[in-house]
Parts: C-alpha cells; structure tokens; sequence
C-alpha cells in the first residue's frame, strides 16, 4: 500500500513538473510574439512618420487638437439643452469676470459661451473690477427682494416718508424702447448702482426674464411683482415724481430737511434741462439721502459718469481701459436664457460653425418707403468690397484656378427687418465665382420686416441675432443703431460703420471704421455744472469724444490707440 502511493505521488509529480514546463515554453513563446508584432507596428509608424514629416509628439498634439474641435462640434451641433461637462482649456469664468458656484442647467451659455468664441477677450477685467463684482453680489445677496433689509426699506416706502439712514439703497430700471437699448442702459444703471453702492432691481416689462438669465447668484435681479409703488412704469417726462419737474416746483433741494422715500429720474432721450442735472456732483449728493431711485432711460449714458470728478477715481480703477466697460459689464449681466440659447447654437452649429472666416453685416435704414432700397445695397457691397472683407466676383466663363486644399470658407451673417438685401448678396456670389477661390455662404436668421417692441417671440429671435453677430470675426454696422453696438462691444470688434445715407445716393466712402467698440450715448448733456453754462461734453477729457456716427453724441476711446 504504501508502495502504490510513493509511485502515484512520484507519477503526479512528474506530470505536474511536465505541465509546468509546457506552460513555461508557451509564456515564452507567446510573449515573443508580442515583441515580435509590436516591433514590426514600430516599424510601420516609423516609416509613416518619415514619409508625413510627423514625430509623435505631432501626432499626439493632433490628437488633442482633434479632441477639442470634436468637443466644439459636439456643442455647435447639439441641443443646447445638453448639459455635458466637458474638459476645455478655456477659462469659462472670463479671467475672473464671473463668479462659480452657479447652477449650469439653468443657465447653459454662462459657461458654455466661451466655446463659441474664437479667441479668449483681449481685455482683461482688472482685479479691482473683478472684486467689486464680488462685493456687489455679496451687497444684492444681503439686500434683494424679500431679505429682511429690502422688507424695512419697503415699509418706509409704503409710508410716504423717509428720515434717517437704511440699511439698503436701490435704484429700479424701467425698460424703455426696442432691445438693444434695453440692454445699453441697464448696463449703465448696473454701473451708477455699482458707483452708489445700490442694489439694482430690474422692471422685467414684458419679457426681460425671459430673454436673460439671473446674473447674480443665490439673489434675483428682478423687481417683486407686488411692489408697493404703483404705476412706476407709467413715469415719463411729465411725471410730477420726477427730479426734473420737484425741481421745477421748487419741491425738493439739498437744504431740504423731508426728503420723499423716492425719486423718479428721467434719462430718456427727450429730458430737459433740469432733468439732465443728473450728472452733477452736487445732485448726487442729495440722490445719496433717498432710498429709491427710479430711473427710466433708453440711452447709454455711461460716457457722461465718466467727466463727474465725484466717479472718476472709482472708473479709472475699475476700467484702466476706458473702452472696456461694456465690454466687461455686458458678458458679466447679460447671458441668454436657456430658450435663446438654443436659438443662437443650433443656428451656429447649421450655419457658421465650419467657415475659417465669419463675416457680421447688420442693416438697419431708418428712411421711409419700401425696402431693399437700392443705394443702401450698393452702399454695403461698396464697402464690403472697398475694405476687402469679402472677395469681388467675376463672370462665370472666366476660369479661377482653385484646389481644395487652398479654398476657404466664409460665411456671411445678415440682419436685417428686410430680407432684400440677403437675397441679393447671396445671389451676387452663388451666381459668380469669386476671384480668389473662396466659397461664401450667405445666411439670415429671420426677416421679421418691422421692428416689434415687446413681442416675445421678436425679441428671442433679435437677441439671438445680437449674439450671432458678436461671434463674427469681422463687423459691419448700421449708423446711430444700439443693435449694432451691443454686438460690436460683446464680441470686442471695431467694425465698419455704414454712413448714414442723404438723398438716397449712396455715400462715398460708404462707411468707415469706429474709433472704439464702446457705444454711442446718443443725447449727452451740454452742461457745465460748475460755471453753470454750456459746454462742449466731447471735448472735456481725452478720452470722451464725439461719436462718429452721430456728430453730437458722445464716446469712450482709448487716447493713445486714435
């Protein structure tokens, strides 16, 4: 017995010792394998990478690059109700303009609107901006609607009477006219509030919350629908409540002892005199002592804060670069909602997202009669050409040599009421080719034929087409039109201005390139507030001047780049 199991214990030894080496010799002879093909795949990129001038760091630089335009294409294509998180090397808080923390699906182009952009803004915010931004959404978190500051200061409103100090000071915006000037004058509200040390609350009108995300965080900007003060959207120049006609009756001054709870400040583009007593220093200082300032303007009238000595310090702070500041203040504010953002990318995604080169061309006539009017059209084809944003063309029997390695893309952007003008850009380079090869494609959003002030739809689509058109690499613009400004401005463009037309002849030359991107406040004062006389307002510092669209208005410039 014993016997039998030695030898079956000698017979498994030998059989496990044979499998082992049987397993061993095929480990060998497999990982020789390996090393086998990986050294002929070695050898077939080597030789790839002799005949393509490539090293692998190229290949792997492609790669990421490859990763990044799929990322691109992913959101140009997509639905912008997509919230994927993707990994972007841009910096989708504007160097610090924004702040994080905020809840992305409910407002997609925060942080998603920097991948649209070609380039990152050459301007940066300075960091004294970047903190008083921060300071402010602290003040606006402490003091927006129904915090237990705003319920005190709402109180000593509903009285009729205000003594002492509040914790909490405001000033409400009241819409006023079409879209772009909208956006134009709550940027400038937003910045006397940051100034004065306000809260801004917004009259959201017929749509304001529709059209734009919240910009602050955790607070809204919007004014409570049950606020006290009744009618304060009807004000208007004639209004008894404004500071233009208590002056007038002799109602208020700086030596009053009872001051009203409010003040209505009308800034429209037909204020009087007393009215535009606004913008000096000793006003303010009374405006200081009251804790609710209503303000109605369709004008930006940033340019004019900037010759009041009592604000020039804290500008000069905030914007070391004067043309800046709605530059800044208009992609800090002013984010399309979720509904216009899906406008703005499904159209990009169709229409511009592959062009090497985007071109905007805003049309906006304000002559009578039927439209596309005919010297505008050569107007706007003189320039395009003249400046050589676009190819001229040629007859179709003439031979253009051109390969498709060599031939760009353009894509054209137009908006315009009218889609006259559209149909014959886009004919004028789909029946020619052009002399360099390049293929334009011409596209318009929508042709709504007239302006539709408070139309929600109207305003979707107009928004939309201002933010279409901020994306373009090169602009073309209307004279005196705030729809062109906002998109010079947040897209950092000096574009050509079209000249405003007389007799209707086209004019030669037929536009000419801003001196800034800033807008144009289009009725500055013509006051000066301590001789008490009038005074050329665009020839007070170098760096407000004259506008070039509209003679009488006023801009920022940066001095030493006119």
């Amino acid at each position: 017995m014993e016997k039998t199991d030695q030898h079956k214990t000698k017979s498994t030894s030998s059989v496990s010792q044979h499998v082992v080496e049987k397993k061993c010799g095929f480990n060998i002879m497999k990982f020789m394998g390996i090393i086998s093909a990986c050294m002929i795949i070695l050898s077939v990129i080597a030789i790839i990478s002799i005949v393509y001038r490539q090293t692998p760091l190229d290949q792997l630089k492609q790669f990421a690059e490859a990763r990044v335009i799929d990322v691109n294409n992913r959101l140009k294509g997509g639905d912008a109700a997509s919230s994927e998180v993707v990994d972007e090397p841009k910096d989708k808080l504007l160097d610090g303009l924004l702040s994080a923390g905020f809840d992305e699906n409910t407002c997609l182009s925060r942080y998603q609107s920097v991948l649209y952009r070609r380039h990152s803004s050459p301007h940066k915010p300075s960091s004294y901006l970047q903190s008083r931004l921060r300071k402010y959404e602290d003040l606006h978190k402490q003091c927006g609607p129904y915090t237990e500051s705003y319920n005190k200061t709402v109180e000593k409103l509903k009285s009729g009477q205000h003594s002492g100090t509040t914790e909490c000071n405001y000033v409400i915006w009241i819409a006023s006219s079409g879209l772009g000037n909208k956006i134009l004058t709550l940027a400038s509200a937003f910045l006397y509030a940051l100034l004065t040390n306000r809260v801004l609350l917004v009259d959201r009108g017929k749509d304001v919350g529709d059209l734009f995300c919240e910009p602050f965080p955790d607070m809204s900007w919007l004014l409570p629908l049950d606020f006290p003060l009744k009618q304060y959207n009807k004000f208007n120049k004639q209004s008894p409540e404004s500071y233009g006609n208590m002056l007038k009756r002799n109602a208020i001054s700086t030596a009053t002892n009872t001051l009203p709870p409010f003040l209505y400040l009308h800034l429209n583009h037909d204020y009087d005199a007393r009215d535009k007593l606004f913008f000096c220093d000793q006003d303010q200082s009374l405006f200081q002592k009251i804790p609710w300032l209503i303000m109605k303007s369709n004008e930006y009238f940033v340019p004019s804060l900037f010759l009041m000595p009592s604000f020039e310090q804290e500008l000069t702070n905030l914007f070391p670069s004067k043309v800046t500041v709605f530059h800044h203040l208009g992609r800090y504010l002013f984010h399309p909602s979720n509904a216009v953002w899906g406008l703005i990318t499904r159209y990009y995604g169709a229409y511009l997202a592959n062009a090497d080169e985007r071109v905007g061309i805003q049309i906006r006539t304000f002559e009578p009669g039927n439209q596309p009017f005919q010297h505008v059209m050569d107007q706007v084809v003189a320039c395009f050409l003249q400046e050589k944003l676009l190819p001229e063309v040629v007859n179709p029997q003439e031979s253009i040599l051109t390969t498709s390695e060599n031939q760009k893309s353009k894509a054209v952007l137009i908006t315009s009421l009218n889609s006259g003008y559209f149909d014959k850009i886009r004919n004028m380079y789909w029946e020619k080719p052009t002399v360099t090869g390049e293929m334009i494609g011409v596209y318009q959003p929508s042709h709504e034929e007239v302006q539709q002030t408070d139309n929600n739809i109207h305003d979707r689509k107009a928004w939309a087409e201002i933010y279409l058109l901020s994306l373009s690499d090169v602009l073309i613009t209307s004279t005196q039109s705030t729809f062109g400004y906002v998109a010079q401005s947040l897209g950092s463009l000096k574009p050509w201005i079209l000249y405003k037309p007389k007799n209707h002849t086209t004019p030669n030359p037929p536009c000419h390139r801003a001196i800034s991107m800033e807008p144009c406040f289009h009725a500055p004062p013509f006051y000066d507030c301590k001789a008490k006389t009038w005074a050329d307002t665009g020839a007070v510092v170098p760096h407000v001047r004259h506008c070039e669209d509209v003679i009488w208005g006023v801009k920022l410039v940066e001095v030493d780049k006119l």
